[in-house]
């Protein structure tokens, strides 16, 4: 291997190397209406050609006779408000169950272990545990103080809770993000974050979709992890969060058969990914793409444009490489595309 090969192939090993600058206006606080209003950027990766469109194209062109996975996760209403037993507001957010009644939670504000969190007289938290990473461990009790698990719970963050904005959409969360933070294919409760990619579609647009393709589901549940910068030197040392998983039987016949995938996100893909690799239906998922661990088993991927630094779009670049990656990204901002949760698409082929 010459030198200069060398240097080219550790670029991606940089964490500083996913980094890129987006004008602040760019960043979408609201979804295209329609929906699938919103734009397209196609990259057909053998011809290098990049196509600029309308998401309501799209079925124009995905590739015939391929499969597509999609996420039926459902984004819960994890954002509370409250206050400590000693007065000091507090605002809580529910990340998942990690046992039976306890569950992993972020807080914004200062709580000890043993701090208690009102947030009505039905329904507070108490602190039990502080974890390395700035997490805490928290239970939940009712108005008689008994312990809740997540299906109970569920029922509480739907009258108290707020959805689960994205931090880099700088305003408060309405009614209208209930739907619209929301895909049209959502059923399995527990995300407290959208697969975005999914959100373009449009109930017609997807039934259109499930008409011309085999379209399966899987579910995995998102969690506050997705918005974690990587601050490591280099990538590989970045520890990636976990989510839980599921894939029904159908779905993992089709992974397991030879037929192309499209995967609508970047959490479908790790999902399969990691199906392809451990051969599991269930659990916990903590595969990170990059390019020095790409794809085995996805074809093309749909998603959107996401933060610099994070694990997002170094698994873009697992697809594309990092360069085509970052002139991807210029290339968006130069025609003004709309970035992160409530923006524009890619679809790579």
């Amino acid at each position: 291997m010459s030198p200069n090969k060398k240097i080219a192939t550790e670029e991606w090993l940089k964490t500083e190397n996913y980094n890129y600058t987006l004008p602040p206006e760019l960043i979408a606080t609201e979804p295209a209406r329609p929906k699938e209003n919103s734009r397209l950027m196609v990259i057909e990766r053998k011809s290098g050609r990049i196509i600029h469109t309308r998401f309501r194209n799209i079925l124009s062109f995905i590739p015939a006779e391929c499969g597509v996975v999609y996420n039926d996760t459902k984004v819960i209403k994890a954002r509370l408000f409250g206050k400590k037993n000693s007065g000091g507001k507090i605002e809580l957010l529910v990340n998942k169950e990690i046992h039976p009644g306890y569950f992993n939670v972020l807080i914004r504000g200062k709580v000890k272990v043993g701090t208690t969190i009102i947030f009505d007289e039905t329904l507070r938290a108490k602190i039990v545990e502080l974890l390395e990473d700035g997490s805490r461990v928290a239970v939940f009790l009712d108005a008689k103080k008994r312990e809740l698990r997540f299906e109970e719970l569920l029922a509480y963050l739907e009258r108290l809770g707020h959805m689960p904005l994205p931090p880099y959409i700088d305003r408060e969360d309405t009614e209208a993000d209930v739907k619209l933070y929301q895909s049209v294919f959502a059923k399995q409760e527990g995300a407290v974050a959208a697969p975005t990619a999914s959100l373009h579609f449009s109930d017609r647009l997807f039934s259109k979709l499930s008409e011309v393709f085999e379209t399966l589901p899987v579910t995995l549940h998102v969690g506050a992890g997705t918005f974690k910068p990587v601050e490591t030197e280099k990538i590989t040392d970045h520890q990636i969060h976990s989510e839980y998983y599921e894939i029904p039987a159908s779905t993992a016949r089709l992974i397991d058969s030879k037929k192309k995938i499209l995967a609508l996100g970047t959490t479908v893909t790790r999902t399969v990914e990691h199906y392809a690799r451990t051969a599991k239906r269930s659990g916990e998922c903590d595969l990170f793409l990059h390019p020095g661990n790409p794809p085995v088993r996805i074809d093309y991927l749909l998603t959107n444009f996401h933060l610099p630094k994070s694990t997002l779009i170094m698994l873009v670049a697992s697809f594309l490489g990092l360069q085509k990656t970052l002139k991807v990204y210029n290339e968006a901002i130069k025609n003004r595309y709309r970035f992160y949760s409530y923006g524009d698409a890619m679809l790579i082929l």
